[in-house]
């Protein structure tokens, strides 16, 4: 039984989510909360598998109140909040601090979307509370702060390469520490992470500010080069198809199996199909033998 907290000010979100999530034989909801300040005292007794969390808050701000809780209590934090909405800075902050996963909240008395919400939210809470045990091991390691990190230097051989990276739900923290030790003169990365569209534009904006790479949301006919990072688009496939010498991205839209754009090279093809929010965490991922020695994962 997977049991959770919902931490929300208003008083009809939390009874709504209260009854959707009490639906499911697998979940209970053990605590609510109408601010952190009332959350901190229910987590410290019940412990939950899961915690919902608003955004904006009465005496303490959603993310505030999610930076102390991932430093001094770590545990799967899914946000919901209209302020979690397409391209939302606020979800992608949210995402660094540790969330594993967002939606915006449900529109009340709009009975057709519930039925969908609800199997959206349930996923959501499931998939966050696989990431418990892992998520408490690794931020209770400690990082070595004396020795100074290890400069990073790539070969002419592997300059001729590209670095292929698959990311499922809670990815995003996991991107960010592969990209930003990386140099400016490295081979160039393509990524998929699990993402809707909208905010995989605004996770590689994020990510540009941060790294010493080029970082940007992959659009049809991009040009692969060394120094540059390509975010598939989440509501596109992106293949990477060798032209000449060259690589070029092509982007399309999901086809009918979405599970057909998942990372991987085919042996025999030409491309490689890579997907942002079809990366579904419940389906395998391959990287298969490919006929173009200078793709590399």
């Amino acid at each position: 039984m997977i049991e959770v907290v919902i931490v929300d000010d208003s008083a009809l979100i939390r009874n709504l989510l209260k009854e959707i999530l009490e639906e499911q034989d697998d979940i209970k909801v053990t605590g609510v909360a109408r601010d952190p300040i009332e959350a901190r005292e229910i987590i410290r007794q019940l412990n939950p598998d899961v915690i919902t969390l608003d955004v904006e808050m009465p005496k303490m701000h959603g993310l505030d109140f999610l930076d102390k809780l991932m430093r001094l209590r770590p545990m799967p934090v899914v946000m919901i909040s209209t302020l979690t909405t397409m391209g939302s800075d606020t979800t992608i902050r949210a995402l660094e601090l540790g969330a594993i996963d967002f939606i915006a909240k449900p529109k009340v008395g709009i009975s057709s979307e519930l039925k969908a919400y609800g199997d959206e939210i349930c996923t959501k809470i499931r998939i966050a509370a696989q990431a418990g045990p892992r998520l408490a091991k690794l931020r209770q390691k400690k990082v070595p702060t004396a020795d100074a990190p290890k400069q990073i230097l790539f070969s002419a051989k592997a300059m001729r390469k590209v670095i292929a990276v698959g990311a499922s739900t809670g990815g995003t923290e996991a991107i960010k520490a592969f990209l930003m030790p990386l140099p400016a003169h490295s081979p160039p990365v393509v990524i998929t992470q699990h993402m809707p569209a909208g905010f995989t534009k605004t996770f590689a904006d994020r990510m540009d500010s941060l790294c010493r790479l080029n970082v940007k949301e992959a659009e049809d006919g991009d040009i692969i080069t060394a120094g540059h990072v390509y975010i598939a688009p989440g509501d596109r496939h992106m293949k990477i198809c060798s032209v000449g010498r060259v690589f070029i991205v092509l982007c399309h839209p999901f086809l009918k199996d979405r599970r057909a754009g998942l990372f991987g090279l085919r042996s025999g093809c030409s491309t490689e199909t890579m997907s942002g929010s079809s990366f579904a965490p419940d389906a395998s991922t391959s990287l298969m033998p490919s006929t173009y020695p200078r793709i590399a994962a």
